[in-house]
């Protein structure tokens, strides 16, 4: 009998534990064919998951975009505020506020065209000039500072090419006998890169094909002093027009009508100014060339250009990359 009781109890036991597998084995059976259902609609989360990804680096870049554009056109707008304004007379031109803050200036006079060379400058084109004189020295702009230059070239001839009546009319009288004609400049700084684009496709931009004054070349100032173009210049200095605005009169066809005048010449000395500044920069590379670029001082460099009258090419090598 006591082997009987035993086996009885023992049946509950393994009927216990049977049903204990089943419900473990039906458990591991629904949390496979859970798993099972993530994985498929997993797969289709993961082109969602990288479309709300670009979006946000999209909508990121357009933010840094949105406010990059606001700053250039910010700046752009302070820039053109002091583009000068052509008037018959001083008195009728308004005033004209500089970017600094409280500081007023004169009419027809901004803080661009009002900075005078600083003395480093200065005293390297003077003794460019005093190492030259008596010579033919051109000067693209006009500014007090520049008529000293005609004591230093005593006995040679200093002509100076500006476009600002104002600067003509407060200067003039202090000329020390220089020549100082009024000039104008069509083209606005905005154009460079066109203007760039076309001298470099286009033959009549050559340096050999024809004078500067008869040159069907865009960048060509042909309505020049006669002056300009009958001497040989020894010296070539621009720094005018401003350019200091995208509306503004830009250097592009100085730069390029000094390159000219230079090769037509024995040698010259084309100092250009304020080539931190893009134009500035890339016409004196592609028509003043790098491989004549002699010295540099503040915000000049200073080339030396010998007579080139077969060449065919500004500059041994290619220098501003046009697409």
């Amino acid at each position: 009998m006591p082997p009987e009781v035993s086996q009885s109890r023992a049946l509950p036991v393994i009927t216990s534990v049977q049903f204990s597998c089943s419900a473990a084995s039906g458990t591991s059976t629904e949390l496979d064919g859970t798993a099972r259902r993530m994985k498929f609609p997993g797969k289709k989360l993961l082109p969602v998951l990288v479309f709300i990804l670009s979006c946000l680096s999209i909508l990121r870049l357009l933010k840094i975009a949105i406010a990059t554009t606001s700053h250039s056109s910010s700046q752009a707008a302070a820039l053109s505020s002091s583009i000068q304004r052509e008037c018959s007379s001083p008195s009728e031109c308004s005033k004209v506020q500089s970017n600094a803050p409280g500081v007023e200036l004169g009419p027809h006079r901004t803080a661009a065209n009002s900075t005078l060379l600083a003395p480093k400058e200065f005293t390297f084109l003077s003794n460019l000039i005093t190492r030259k004189a008596p010579c033919n020295l051109l000067v693209f702009g006009l500014q007090s500072q520049y008529l000293n230059l005609s004591s230093i070239n005593a006995g040679g001839i200093t002509l100076f090419l500006e476009d600002d009546p104002y600067k003509i009319s407060q200067n003039k009288a202090d000329s020390n006998g220089s020549l100082i004609y009024k000039v104008e400049y069509q083209v606005p700084a905005k154009k460079a890169y066109k203007m760039l684009k076309h001298a470099k496709e286009n033959p009549s931009c050559a340096p050999h094909k024809s004078l500067l004054q008869q040159s069907t070349c865009n960048l060509a100032l042909r309505n020049l002093p006669q002056e300009v173009y009958q001497l040989k210049w020894d010296v070539v200095v621009v720094d005018g027009p401003s350019g200091n605005a995208p509306e503004a009169p830009g250097r592009m066809s100085t730069i390029y009508s000094a390159s000219m005048l230079a090769r037509a010449g024995k040698t010259t000395d084309v100092v250009v100014h304020d080539v931190h500044r893009t134009i500035e920069k890339w016409f004196s590379r592609e028509f003043l060339c790098e491989e004549n670029l002699v010295s540099a001082k503040g915000q000049f460099w200073n080339f030396r250009i010998s007579h080139q009258s077969n060449s065919t090419r500004f500059c041994s090598s290619e220098t501003v990359q046009i697409e």
